[in-house]
């Protein structure tokens, strides 16, 4: 069902064209990501959509009845109400339907057969279903928690820290499950596991989404489909990040391959002017089975369980290398520190040396004390108890303050304090403008004060600062935060160019991938150095934690329950065991043609390789329902035999 559409959308501000005749639809349970540099118009159109502001010309066509809300950059509360209370504020709605609902029911015991009675008892349960809201109490409790809110729930919401306080907007939000719900870097100020619980919910619920974000896994796990947006156009990607960047990558192929194609007809066209002459996916199923076969011996033999969380275990500590004898430079060494704030201890007797080389990722969740460390480096804050030795060394620092920059200078002052217009970077001199090009300045910007410029353009100039000073460790505090993904790509790169030590603490699990060697992992208040991916370390935790609570239902169910005798399969369940074996093996053969056919130029450009995509997603998908429903019945079957 198509719940908005916009059509030929187009929005000026002074001389700037932002958008330029856009259109697009949003259907039910769709997830939507939009992509862009900053200023691009991302913001713009989710404004559009949620009715902030209104489009020079174009149409924005919404079903009926339905209800789009965004989650604010700055939300406000009334003053002096509880965390808790601005929460269920937001739930009055649910609340008063859910109430209506009880009352309608107590009706009906009566007078069963009145149609007004039933017709509306049918209308509020559908809302409520839509809306999730028969366990309302459950699922406050829920997100008070994930979001780490259920300690400061009878704290005033206005003493939170605004970090806190779009926590508590976006948990409301959530709750309500609006037909369209429109988030603008939902994933900033929360740790990764508060990250995972939102990608859960989204997920989980079926929520309807449109929504910009720089984190790169986010949008992977997240997103049905991608906007890009550049130039006041938008082009249409299937699938999250990683199926963009392919999609990007082909379409970028092909305009060469055009390209190439209009030179070659060009040169024709010259030398006839000279010349003047006239006129399976059976591993998918594989896969399945054997993760049924499992899930079933380990039921009959819950040591296997046991078995396989000690190999996870020693996956997991099989990162953990002996560090050899490394020549490189001390930068610090840190001995038995301990340090405690409000009463709770964040590092205790925690002994550590970082090298010149080193590539640090801090992470942990939210309140661990991460960013008390980067401090403690620093000498920002005095420790409690130990010492840090700090060699003869420059530090680089960057947090979300952009301390370095002054609003009243202009960039040419910035970045050339005592005139000229070069820059050193790396011991080589650039014209200031060839450098700040790198970081996506246009020439028009040199003369342009720090202070007029936006968040996101002012991390920028604090970035291509930094990197022209000379220095020998970067500390970076949560850097991708307000960065578009162009950015975030540009201080990718420039990390990995930089020769000296790496110590950062960051929620992106995607840069942190790409930039960190190792992890120092805040958990449970202990510290943990791993040298894994942090996505591959978070899958193992995950992973873990799923056998643990597996293994609790297994020993919950070694009371033995009386098999019922009248439960049986329905004839509809027994045709399908009948007849989909013989269909799931002709869907393989039409896939594995398929795949053939992509991979064969004559085959695909005589269909058309979007149609030829189209039809192998198609049928892939549906191959991928019918497996998992004939697994259900024949695991049904199998427990009713045993």
């Amino acid at each position: 069902m198509t719940l908005l559409n916009l059509v030929e959308i187009s929005k000026q501000y002074d001389i700037k064209k932002i958008l330029d005749g856009i259109s697009f639809a949003i259907n039910s349970e769709d997830r939507v990501t939009i992509i862009g540099k900053n200023g691009a118009g991302k913001s713009t159109i989710m404004r559009i959509v949620s009715g902030d502001e209104v489009a020079d010309s174009g149409d924005k066509i919404e079903a009926n009845g339905i209800q789009i809300k965004m989650l604010p950059q700055n939300p406000k509360f009334p003053d002096g109400i509880s965390v808790r209370k601005a929460i269920e504020l937001q739930l009055t709605e649910i609340q008063e339907v859910l109430s209506e609902y009880e009352k309608v029911s107590k009706e009906l015991e009566t007078d069963f057969e009145n149609s007004e009675l039933l017709q509306k008892h049918a209308k509020l349960t559908t809302y409520l279903d839509h809306h999730s809201a028969w366990n309302l109490d459950d699922r406050v409790e829920r997100v008070l928690g994930e979001f780490r809110l259920k300690e400061m729930e009878n704290r005033s919401v206005n003493t939170l820290s605004g970090g806190e306080i779009r926590r508590v907007a976006l948990a409301g939000l959530l709750l309500q499950k609006p037909d369209i719900l429109l988030l603008d870097e939902p994933t900033n100020h929360l740790d990764v596991y508060m990250v995972e619980f939102l990608e859960e919910i989204i997920l989980r619920e079926k929520f309807t989404l449109l929504f910009i974000s720089h984190d790169r896994y986010f949008i992977d796990r997240i997103a049905t489909r991608t906007l890009e947006i550049e130039d006041g156009k938008i082009r249409e990607f299937k699938g999250g990040y990683q199926s963009y960047i392919e999609q990007k990558n082909q379409l970028v192929l092909n305009m060469q391959k055009q390209h190439e194609n209009l030179l070659k007809f060009l040169k024709q066209e010259n030398e006839w002017f000279a010349r003047g002459v006239k006129a399976r996916v059976k591993r998918n199923e594989g896969r399945k089975s054997r993760l049924l076969q499992l899930r079933e011996d380990a039921k009959r033999n819950p040591s296997l369980i046991r078995k396989m969380h000690l190999e996870l275990e020693r996956e997991k500590s099989n990162f953990q290398r002996e560090k050899s004898v490394n020549r490189q430079k001390m930068l610090f060494e840190l001995h038995e520190i301990s340090k405690s704030l409000g009463g709770k201890t964040l590092i205790q007797n925690f002994t550590y040396r970082i090298l010149q080389r080193d590539r640090i990722a801090v992470v942990g969740r939210n309140g661990t004390g991460k960013s008390t460390l980067l401090k403690l480096l620093l000498g920002k804050m005095e420790l409690d108890s130990g010492k840090i030795e700090r060699g003869e060394f420059k530090i680089g620092y960057f947090d979300q303050h952009r301390e370095m920059l002054d609003d009243s200078k202009n960039l040419i002052e910035t970045f050339c304090p005592y005139g000229g217009d070069r820059v050193t970077v790396r011991g080589s001199s650039m014209h200031v403008y060839g450098y700040l090009k790198q970081f996506l300045f246009p020439k028009e910007f040199l003369d342009k004060k720090v202070g007029l410029l936006s968040g996101g353009e002012k991390n920028r100039v604090a970035l291509a600062l930094l990197f022209t000073k000379e220095i020998d460790c970067l500390i970076l505090d949560e850097p991708t935060n307000d960065l578009d993904i162009a950015t975030i790509n540009i201080l990718e790169e420039q990390l990995q160019n930089f020769h000296g030590a790496v110590i950062l603490v960051s929620h992106d699990r995607y840069f942190v991938d790409k930039v960190a060697k190792k992890l120092l992992i805040f958990q449970n208040g202990e510290i943990e150095e791993s040298y894994q991916e942090y996505s591959e370390y978070l899958q193992i935790e995950r992973e873990i934690e799923n056998l643990e609570s597996f293994e609790k239902e297994v020993k919950s169910e070694k009371v033995e329950r009386p098999k019922s005798r009248k439960a049986k399969l329905s004839y509809a369940e027994k045709k399908i065991l009948e007849e989909y074996p013989e269909k799931i093996e002709k869907l393989e053969t039409e896939i594995s043609e398929l795949e053939t056919c992509l991979g064969t130029p004559e085959c695909y450009q005589k269909r058309g390789i979007s149609e030829v995509s189209k039809e192998l997603e198609e049928k892939r998908e549906f191959y991928e329902k019918m497996v998992e429903e004939y697994l259900q019945i024949e695991e049904k079957r199998e427990e009713l035999e045993g």
